[in-house]
């Protein structure tokens, strides 16, 4: 593989639309994961500076996954999605359960990208409640980018946690 995915080709069965929505979910999950291989279970929630604990990071970057290709999928969230949601940052996983979970949700939202069909990405779904305005290809565009932010965010903190670590 080349640096990144998005400079590897594409992802095999998933439609050429998709493609950059694959390449950044497949990329925050080799950064997350190579990041937070040896990490210390001791340091998971910690908030440094107050910033958001890594152990929210990952589950919310699993959450918004779920929610945003739920909605995609012109579906409503169930009881146990907003449960997830209310429950974000706190302590209730392992980061190799955390690990697990996010792994699992890209793995399912790169299996739903293999079989969205391109002739619907300008189709409209109404978001939440409200049903506010998007359509499946800002849905996914939105799950991709955000998930990066996060990612971006979870790198820097879990460095910080790690340098105040250091004698």
């Amino acid at each position: 593989m080349a640096t990144e995915y998005w400079m590897s080709g594409p992802v095999e069965n998933i439609p050429a639309l998709l493609q950059p929505v694959a390449h950044a979910l497949l990329q925050a999950n080799l950064e997350i994961n190579n990041q937070l291989q040896d990490f210390p279970e001791a340091l998971l929630w910690e908030k440094p500076a107050g910033l958001a604990s890594p152990g929210y990071h990952l589950q919310h970057v699993t959450g918004v996954l779920d929610r945003l290709f739920t909605y995609a999928r012109a579906e409503q969230l169930s009881e146990q999605q907003f449960a997830a949601l209310a429950g974000e940052g706190q302590p209730t996983a392992t980061l190799h359960q955390l690990l697990d979970h996010f792994d699992a949700q890209v793995h399912q939202a790169l299996m739903q990208l293999s079989v969205t069909p391109e002739n619907t990405l300008t189709d409209f779904r109404g978001v939440g409640r409200k049903q506010l305005p998007s359509t499946v290809l800002g849905l996914l565009f939105h799950a991709a980018e955000h998930t990066m932010r996060h990612t971006g965010q979870l790198l820097v903190t879990t460095k910080v946690l790690l340098a105040q670590q250091v004698p």
